[in-house]
């Protein structure tokens, strides 16, 4: 059985919430699942911060049996530093992507 950490959507229409969750990579996306091992509000409090609460020791062994993270997970593990910094951050929105040329020489 290939394994995924994935989000579960929840909330109501243009205000998601999401769970993590354990699950088979076959099951639907908010069908049945094996653990649910967080939760990620990508809508900033007041004080401008977003929540994302985990259970690093589960999330560890499911990482270690062979549990495959999906790429919005892998990138907020790599935010909490469980999991090195996800290599595709120039994807995402806000973060322009890394040049190889830094500087131009003026000539």
């Amino acid at each position: 059985m290939v394994v995924a950490m994935r989000l579960q959507r929840f909330g109501s229409r243009h205000s998601p919430f999401y769970r993590i969750v354990v699950a088979n990579r076959r099951a639907p996306r908010d069908g049945k699942f094996i653990e649910r091992v967080g939760t990620y509000n990508p809508f900033p409090r007041n004080d401008m911060t977003k929540v994302c609460s985990m259970n690093f020791d589960r999330i560890k062994y499911w990482l270690s049996v062979g549990a495959q993270p999906s790429d919005r997970v892998s990138y907020l593990l790599g935010l909490a530093g469980i999991l090195p910094p996800h290599p595709n951050r120039h994807l995402l929105k806000g973060t322009p992507p890394a040049s190889s040329e830094e500087t131009q020489s003026e000539e």
